[in-house]
């Protein structure tokens, strides 16, 4: 069954959204990260995917202690990402408690320095995330635009021993009109290898039970819960039903 994987996003340390990435859209949906983290946990939720989205855009960590309270106050298993572009970055989120951590935009601008990291921490421990926009990698939390096209870059990367990808699809994010199916099923096609987590466009249950349907190993959901479209206790239902 695919892995149900929710979402928190941090600015100024609230639980907040974007739509495409644009802060210009930011909508605060709860100003207490760690008590929106236990929710999913007692819901029975195993994972948390968390962005640091100051991080994001100051190109450093901002939100780690928040990271680090999720981490200390649940036990959930927390991928993070935003903001880690050094050897201090990386250091700073597992040591704050992340189990794993997303990067994207070092893996373009810097592969030598992701590949010393695939080499340095277990492997499993790195996804690599690849954020697509007309098929095309976008980095620094999505504002600039790589000449990197989605499949050969995630073949270099597989070929070198990721396993584990986030692929995000912008021009879905936060637009609750569904995700981008198709695409994740032709990287399956090209990767069956991979643990491929979708992300964005989630807008309902029917989106969620298509993907499992369609084999995506795991997917990221986050604004659709906070606007009302999913219910928890539906997810929680459909996961127990399905395990």
């Amino acid at each position: 069954m695919i892995e149900l994987i929710p979402a928190i996003d941090i600015i100024d340390g609230k639980c907040v959204r974007l739509t495409k990435g644009n802060y210009d859209t930011q909508k605060v949906y709860n100003e207490d990260p760690v008590a929106v983290a236990r929710e999913f946990e007692s819901y029975g939720f195993k994972r948390l995917h968390m962005v640091d989205l100051d991080g994001a855009r100051s190109k450093h960590i901002v939100n780690h202690r928040i990271l680090e309270k999720i981490a200390s106050q649940t036990n959930l298993t927390i991928d993070f990402g935003g903001g880690i572009k050094t050897d201090q970055d990386i250091e700073i989120a597992f040591n704050s408690g992340a189990a794993m951590v997303t990067i994207g935009s070092i893996a373009v601008s810097k592969p030598e320095l992701f590949m010393q990291w695939l080499e340095q921490f277990d492997t499993p421990r790195i996804i690599l995330g690849a954020d697509v926009k007309n098929g095309y990698i976008s980095i620094n939390g999505w504002k600039d635009n790589s000449a990197c096209e989605l499949l050969p870059f995630l073949k270099t990367y597989m070929d070198a021993g990721v396993k584990n990808v986030l692929c995000t699809e912008i021009s879905k994010d936060g637009m609750l009109q569904g995700p981008a199916t198709e695409l994740y099923e032709q990287i399956m096609a090209a990767h069956p290898e991979c643990h491929l987590i979708a992300s964005g466009g989630v807008s309902q249950m029917q989106d969620i039970i298509d993907l499992n349907q369609s084999g995506i190993p795991a997917v990221v959901f986050g604004k659709a819960i906070y606007e009302g479209r999913i219910s928890l206790t539906e997810l929680a239902e459909w996961a127990e039903k399905n395990a």
